[in-house]
């Protein structure tokens, strides 16, 4: 009896599983480094002429600087009226290339306070390539405005543009007419050699919520 209880042990010994190596963790590690791409560089210039005056509005660019494609900067200027002033058009040359499409991101929004004219401070965003030569640069800010709403017309816009069409001798006449309870500007006379198109491109022209500059500001961005 005593040999057969051996031999069990035996077999069953031998048919365990093997034990592998131990396997020893380490106490920490590594982390990954980010790759940044040399060719997307991050630089940022000082301004030898921050600070223009044109039509009655004084534009400042705060700062110009390149953060990978992005060329920025920080402008801020005086703000006409109470209206919803923005850049309007605005553009970056460089090395013979015009660039006109830009974002804005908005910084700011000082209201008039005791005779100081209100303030707005915007970001601007070009995206050029990484190589771009940046080193004889103009940033041109072109116009401000303030697109009206459909009930300012009326209210704010209708005496000027009638004024000018008087004063332009062009023999267009306004009026406020009530569209569904809602006053609504409205060509009431025009010339007969005068389509209705034409006339409506002289009214609802950009020129009368529109402050033209350019206000320019060269910088020197060498990468």
């Amino acid at each position: 009896m005593k040999k057969f209880i051996v031999l069990l042990l035996v077999l069953l010994t031998a048919c365990a599983p093997a034990q592998g190596p131990a396997v020893v963790l380490p106490e920490f590690l590594p982390t990954a480094t980010a790759y940044i791409d040399p060719s997307y560089p991050t630089a940022e210039v000082a301004l030898a002429v921050p600070n223009q005056t044109a039509s009655g509005i004084d534009v400042r660019m705060e700062r110009a600087w390149m953060e990978g494609k992005n060329v920025n900067a920080d402008v801020c200027f005086t703000l006409p009226d109470a209206s919803d002033w923005s850049i309007w058009s605005a553009s970056l040359t460089y090395a013979g290339t015009v660039l006109q499409e830009y974002g804005t991101t908005l910084v700011s929004l000082q209201d008039a306070v005791d005779g100081q004219a209100g303030l707005r401070c915007d970001t601007l965003t070009f995206v050029v390539a990484p190589d771009a030569d940046l080193t004889n640069a103009v940033i041109e800010i072109g116009a401000i405005a303030a697109p009206p709403q459909q009930d300012e017309y009326c209210s704010v816009y209708m005496p000027k543009i009638q004024q000018a069409m008087v004063e332009r001798g062009v023999g267009i006449v306004l009026d406020c007419v009530d569209v569904n309870g809602v006053l609504t500007m409205q060509i009431v006379s025009r010339p007969p050699e005068m389509s209705q198109e034409q006339a409506e491109l002289l009214v609802y022209s950009d020129e009368f919520y529109t402050v033209k500059g350019p206000w320019s500001f060269p910088f020197n961005l060498s990468q």
